[in-house]
């Protein structure tokens, strides 16, 4: 399983789930919005600290941005 991609679909799906656009998690993190953009794309590496900023942005808990679907977990 790539983390990248799993984490890149995570954070979308929550962004969407709660209606933020990548510029207003930008506002909230610190995070620019080019970065949130490759992240969603699978493209970036988030360390531990930027997974953390980001779930508070999004305010959920961090594992919630590398909990895998029952997708991910099939295949």
């Amino acid at each position: 399983m790539d983390m990248r991609k799993l984490v890149g679909r995570n954070f979308a799906r929550l962004r969407r789930e709660k209606d933020l656009t990548q510029e207003q998690i930008e506002e909230r993190s610190g995070i620019s919005q080019q970065y949130l953009s490759g992240l969603e794309r699978g493209q970036r590496n988030p360390t531990v600290i930027t997974l953390y900023e980001l779930a508070q942005a999004l305010g959920v808990d961090h594992i919630e941005l590398v909990r895998p679907s029952d997708e991910d977990a099939k295949g």
